[in-house]
């Protein structure tokens, strides 16, 4: 066997192995990292009670500015 070809399989095979363990580390690390936290979801009620502020809003910005309103 050439030995030269031996020792070239051999790096290709390491540098195959060494990707694989940099992945395994990476995703070892990701699950420690903390979760994020999402955005709190509204109720029924929240939502009516925003979307009453914001036509209110909108409302009197189309009043100084003379448009007619919704």
């Amino acid at each position: 066997m050439d030995l030269y070809k031996a020792i070239g399989e051999l790096r290709a095979r390491k540098a195959q192995v060494e990707r694989a363990i940099a992945q395994m580390e990476e995703l070892l690390s990701g699950a420690n990292r903390p979760k994020r936290r999402g955005r709190k979801s509204m109720s029924e009620q929240e939502r009516a009670e925003v979307s009453r502020r914001m036509k209110n809003y909108w409302a009197n910005r189309a009043k100084q500015k003379g448009l007619p309103a919704d």
